[in-house]
């Protein structure tokens, strides 16, 4: 277990470079006032001189699946503070990973609505109140995850899944509610059903065909917000062993049939290649891209996308899609809160969470940079063990 220092003390970070969105600031100061961010450095019990290193705010991963305390500590050791989960149950699971003192703080959408015969139905064991067979259960369905404490609403477009009118009445239902629709879409059918169903991010982007200059066009109108998580979309385009298919149609054959199905509706290859190209495509016309991962650690998985580690590989995905640097370090700080709507971090400034991230090296001249951590602080409580 690694060694976690107790907050609430009042630091100066001297000689840092700080990231302000647009670049980094000349060498000043910055005080880490108990867990927040403050001005006055009179009175620190703690001077930190770091001579010339570069600091950020906290990373965030906008897509995660967390399931133990452990996620939260591989998250910080690389710089993640803050983590948007996109399935998890029951409640008290969910609830009980908040708010631990000096590792990240989260945000959940708790159990996410499918169909019964889906791909998610078949891998997951979900309880029966996720399997959503008409629009008459939406209103209940968005009613129980608030009461339960789910941040923002989530929502499985896939092909076996729900129908169109089951999405489009789930999404009135949450922002009645003052809640967000995050929708999972990873080919272009259910692209295209949860754009219909107003859903308010979209979370991975179609493998089997770029999105259409009409769709992009939709989204940038509609301020619908992008997580394509491309690391994850890198991963599932590669083909499984034959010997883990051969297993899933012995153990799982429920979930090998609803992946074939899933596939026969695709309409072409699932490649990466087609994944970047809508993010480039989506960047270019102004829609917001936000850094997520999908990282998580099921088992008999076939993929392995790795708390922590797989957002600094998101950041270089994204920008050989083609996002400038100083955007990409954006999707990873403000923008993701900004679109979140948790406006207490994303910039270093008075007032805000002391959430940090001290890089040994400038992000902006090379963005494998991001993994040059030197410390991390998680709500003014410094995470000593750095991967």
């Amino acid at each position: 277990m690694p060694d976690i220092q107790r907050g609430g003390r009042k630091s100066v970070i001297e000689n840092v470079h700080v990231f302000d969105g647009a670049g980094f600031t000349e060498c000043r100061f910055v005080v880490i006032d108990g867990g927040m961010i403050g001005s006055n450095p009179q009175g620190a019990e703690e001077i930190i001189d770091r001579h010339g290193r570069f600091l950020i705010p906290r990373l965030i991963d906008a897509h995660v699946h967390l399931h133990h305390e452990g996620h939260l500590q591989e998250l910080a050791s690389y710089g993640v503070t803050t983590a948007l989960d996109m399935a998890m149950w029951p409640a008290d699971k969910m609830n009980g990973l908040r708010e631990n003192p000096g590792l990240p703080d989260i945000r959940s959408a708790g159990l996410p609505g499918t169909a019964a015969g889906s791909i998610h139905s078949c891998m997951l064991p979900l309880p029966e109140e996720a399997l959503l067979s008409g629009p008459e259960q939406a209103e209940s369905f968005v009613q129980r995850r608030i009461t339960e404490g789910s941040d923002y609403i989530k929502l499985i477009s896939d092909v076996p899944g729900p129908v169109q009118e089951t999405l489009n009445a789930v999404s009135p239902a949450a922002h009645r509610k003052h809640k967000m629709v995050v929708a999972h879409a990873s080919a272009i059918k259910p692209f295209n059903m949860a754009l219909e169903a107003n859903a308010d991010i979209i979370t991975h982007v179609p493998r089997d065909e770029p999105i259409a200059t009409a769709t992009v066009q939709r989204m940038a109108e509609n301020k619908v917000v992008s997580v394509p998580t491309l690391t994850m979309m890198q991963a599932t385009s590669s083909r499984p062993p034959l010997s883990a298919a051969l297993g899933m149609m012995v153990s799982k054959p429920s979930l090998f049939m609803a992946i074939l199905r899933a596939k026969r509706n695709g309409r072409g290859e699932q490649t990466h290649e087609n994944a970047r190209d809508s993010v480039m495509a989506m960047y270019r016309a102004g829609v917001p891209i936000l850094a997520g991962t999908d990282c998580h650690d099921e088992p008999n998985s076939f993929f392995e996308v790795k708390h922590g580690m797989a957002l600094h590989r998101e950041l270089e995905l994204l920008v050989e899609a083609g996002l400038a640097i100083l955007d990409v370090l954006r999707a990873a700080t403000i923008l993701s809160a900004e679109h979140f709507k948790i406006f207490d971090r994303g910039i270093i400034a008075e007032g805000k969470r002391a959430d940090l991230v001290l890089l040994r090296e400038d992000p902006t001249k090379d963005i494998l940079a991001s993994r040059s951590i030197d410390r991390v602080w998680c709500a003014g409580i410094e995470f000593m063990h750095i991967a």
